[in-house]
């Protein structure tokens, strides 16, 4: 019952429907589960320790609210973890049946791109960055199972997850964004593919890189619109007005 609860406050997290700050609520989560409050606590207490979830003031617990110095440090703990196994990966031969998946999966992004050229808007919509989060997601960890060292890919994994709840914040991808993330990705496979650890390294460094400063400032940008909206609301309803 433990495990379930975590789960589901995984899931939660992972789906978008978990805001960084949003409160839990034991009872709440015991109700939707069926389950007791017990084992509820129990799967709280875990993701607190796991940096998920975080104490707040009042006696209750939220989502984790990321700072920016947090961002950084999950970014450079998934490069190395990531860039050593993409290295480990191209030393030896991938099989035939994961690198036809990784180029599936990278070519999602052109799918994608077709999509949003057709449709005539600026970025993907909330569905459509669902679907390329998820075909992100899966790339760079199948990258990484390819390397057979599965606890790389835990931590890996629970540092994408706490990358997600930050990244609620992000604008859709724009045309010219999906041109850079499958260019990147198919650098690295064909470095893979060709056995040149080194240029797989590098690739991977290099795009885990930009993706940092986009993150970087993406959350510059929302603390000033925050704080913006904390301290002067009047002027802020005023500028969203404007911008609509």
């Amino acid at each position: 019952m433990r495990e379930k609860a975590r789960q589901y406050v995984h899931r939660k997290i992972a789906a978008r429907e978990l805001a960084g700050g949003s409160l839990l609520s034991e009872l709440a989560i015991a109700k939707e589960l069926g389950i007791s409050r017990t084992p509820v606590r129990e799967a709280i207490g875990q993701l607190v320790a796991e940096g998920l979830l975080q104490q707040v003031p009042t006696g209750g617990v939220a989502v984790a609210q990321l700072s920016r110095r947090d961002i950084i440090d999950l970014y450079e703990l998934r490069e190395a973890l990531e860039v050593y196994a993409a290295g480990k990966a191209a030393r030896q031969r991938v099989s035939a049946s994961d690198m036809i998946r990784l180029q599936e999966l990278a070519d999602f992004a052109l799918h994608l791109k077709a999509e949003l050229e057709q449709s005539g808007k600026p970025t993907l919509d909330e569905a459509q960055m669902r679907r390329f989060v998820a075909s992100d997601l899966s790339f760079h960890a199948l990258l990484v199972r390819t390397a057979a060292n599965g606890r790389i890919l835990k931590v890996v994994n629970e540092t994408r997850l706490l990358i997600r709840i930050f990244a609620m914040h992000r604008d859709g991808h724009r045309i010219e964004d999906l041109e850079h993330i499958y260019q990147y990705h198919t650098d690295v496979l064909r470095a893979v593919g060709q056995q040149d650890p080194t240029l797989a390294m590098a690739k991977l460094s290099e795009h885990i890189r930009l993706s940092l400063q986009e993150r970087l400032n993406e959350y510059d940008q929302w603390e000033r619109e925050t704080s913006l909206q904390e301290s002067v609301p009047e002027f802020f309803d005023m500028f969203q007005a404007v911008e609509i």
